[in-house]
């Protein structure tokens, strides 16, 4: 699943992106108000966390400027500053939580599982294809009840084949979702985490499995007979 953060501190942005990644997000991360707001109008994001002090656009800018696009996307807003004015305007310019720095990682990870619960509506909250079950919010995989242990990049590949069951899903829109767009590494490597997804599908006796469409990625089908 990935994220957007917008933050012009760069050791907190730093901090910010390796806390999240361990969560198991792929994290963008925008340095100022103008290309945050770019980035964000691209809709690849399932949240947008969005510091308030930003050079070239504040986040109360950016945050409207998206509303007024229609962009629904769930944005969590960080600010420096205290006092419920602030949390009023973040609030009434579109933000969907507000949360004042200092916070704790523990705080904003609920925070953002919150966020991610309450845009079910758009996406749905829990896939399944066969006995498989997902639940993205809560980083949770289950075959027929039973937990399936997944690495945080494992999680994400069958995340993101779950999300379109019975449809082709391209290599290169896999790494979109997994990976951050920093990557710069063989698009190949998507092959080692399907090789080991199937394994512990097999492992699990998943009723569905990883097919491979050739010439164009893979995927994921309840299994026949």
């Amino acid at each position: 699943m990935r994220l957007l953060l917008v933050e012009d501190e760069e050791r907190l942005a730093q901090s910010l992106g390796q806390g999240l990644r361990a969560e198991g997000y792929a994290v963008d991360v925008a340095g100022d108000g103008p290309s945050g707001l770019e980035r964000a109008r691209s809709g690849q994001y399932a949240v947008v966390v969005l510091d308030l002090m930003l050079p070239g656009l504040n986040g109360f800018r950016v945050c409207q400027e998206l509303r007024l696009d229609r962009n629904p996307v769930p944005i969590l807003m960080l600010t420096a500053k205290n006092g419920e004015y602030d949390e009023a305007e973040a609030l009434d310019c579109g933000a969907d939580d507000f949360l004042s720095k200092p916070f704790s990682h523990v705080v904003l990870t609920a925070r953002l599982r919150a966020l991610l619960r309450r845009g079910a509506t758009v996406r749905p909250g829990v896939l399944a294809v066969a006995d498989l079950r997902i639940d993205p919010a809560a980083r949770r995989c289950t075959v027929a009840g039973a937990q399936l242990r997944l690495t945080v990049k494992e999680f994400g590949v069958l995340e993101c084949l779950a999300r379109q069951p019975d449809q082709a899903v391209p290599k290169t829109e896999i790494l979109d979702a997994v990976w951050d767009s920093a990557f710069r590494g063989d698009v190949n490597i998507v092959e080692v985490y399907i090789a080991a997804l199937r394994r512990k599908l097999d492992r699990a006796g998943a009723r569905c499995l990883i097919e491979t469409v050739r010439g164009i990625g893979y995927r994921l089908v309840p299994r026949t007979g």
